[in-house]
């Protein structure tokens, strides 16, 4: 079985545990994660010894803060091939979970944003803590939610996952639950007792006895913010132009939507428009696929955009906090510059 020192296997009863290993980074994926867990899954999907796939994270901080994205900014400064061979390689990763065998359990324990939701939400079997904070911060580097993202996020309730999709704040397990993006809570004191539950029931056990068993240890989530917050959501997010949704939200009382506008004034412009289109197309898609599809044509794009430099610079190389955008506003993103974002990648991921 494949091993590497990021990515910790083992067998435990009827079960194939996966424990991403680089706490000091919030476990952020590198292309030999993906690889050692692709690899993994498929050899737990063919043994008749496992019953079902635990994923988790080491450490206290975070399951997954993402990809490695200093890695996507320097192989795009580079020039080299190998933003694009993570990403085509991390988007199979998150289809082959979609449509895994077995129950896929994954922990989502802490910070889980990006390519941890990719990890998480397309799974089978899906349990936040309280501890849970997950986003897709991507707007906020310009960037734009991937991962399968533009599938899971029009899918939300409502205008849910438009809301997260163009703030990119975190939230935490009751609105995770509320989005569609995991199913239960359980207190985070209680994982190992799960896992060891999960891991001592036979190899013949069926999903069903897997969400029992996590319902017998599931705790109440608490309050949605999202839901609470619905009606205005779904009023304000509506519209199919970053425009008209801050002129809603403008004609809106009320302190969570100030602080939505306030947050989505700070976000790329040319992320905010590329991920509103993205998603509104997502809505429309047949499949998991054609969303990947069209996001791996959207991030060849993102190599050739000033945003996602800057962005990067900003929030993890410089730290400054302080991007500058080009274009600085929404009204000089012109809709070729978002056209081009729209270009397929070839080979394509998948036939559709």
């Amino acid at each position: 079985m494949d091993s590497t020192d990021e990515v910790i296997i083992e067998r435990r009863g009827s079960a194939g545990i996966i424990r991403l290993n680089r706490p000091k980074a919030l476990n952020s994926l590198t292309l030999p994660m993906v690889r050692v867990i692709a690899s993994v899954l498929d050899e737990f999907g063919a043994d008749p010894a496992i019953a079902s796939v635990i994923v988790m994270g080491e450490g206290e901080r975070g399951f997954c803060a993402g990809g490695d994205i200093r890695l996507l900014h320097q192989s795009g400064k580079e020039g080299s091939d190998g933003a694009e061979t993570f990403w085509r390689e991390e988007f199979r990763l998150n289809h082959a979970i979609s449509r895994y065998p077995k129950p896929y359990v994954v922990l989502m324990d802490g910070i889980t944003m990006g390519g941890g939701v990719g990890l998480s939400s397309h799974g089978s079997h899906r349990v936040v803590t309280e501890r849970t904070r997950l986003a897709m911060p991507e707007t906020g580097i310009g960037y734009f939610p991937d991962v399968g993202a533009t599938w899971l996020l029009p899918r939300a309730p409502g205008e849910a996952g438009t809301w997260m999709g163009l703030t990119g704040l975190a939230v935490g397990a009751a609105d995770a639950i509320h989005a569609g993006l995991a199913d239960c809570c359980v207190a985070s004191p209680a994982l190992p007792a799960l896992v060891e539950a999960i891991a001592a029931l036979p190899a013949s056990a069926s999903a069903e006895d897997v969400r029992a068993l996590i319902r017998t240890m599931a705790v109440d989530a608490g309050e949605s913010r999202l839901a609470v917050n619905r009606d205005v959501i779904d009023r304000a997010f509506a519209g199919d132009t970053v425009e008209e949704i801050l002129q809603a939200l403008a004609g809106e009382p009320g302190e969570f939507v100030a602080e939505t506008a306030g947050v989505i004034a700070g976000r790329s412009p040319t992320s905010l428009k590329l991920t509103l289109r993205l998603l509104r197309a997502g809505r429309t898609s047949a499949n998991l696929a054609e969303c990947l599809n069209r996001e791996l044509g959207a991030c060849m794009g993102i190599l050739y955009n000033h945003d996602f430099y800057e962005g990067v610079r900003a929030a993890v190389i410089d730290k400054d906090r302080n991007p500058k955008w080009s274009p600085a506003s929404l009204s000089q993103v012109r809709p070729g510059d978002i056209d081009r974002f729209f270009v397929a990648a070839q080979p394509p991921l998948f036939t559709t």
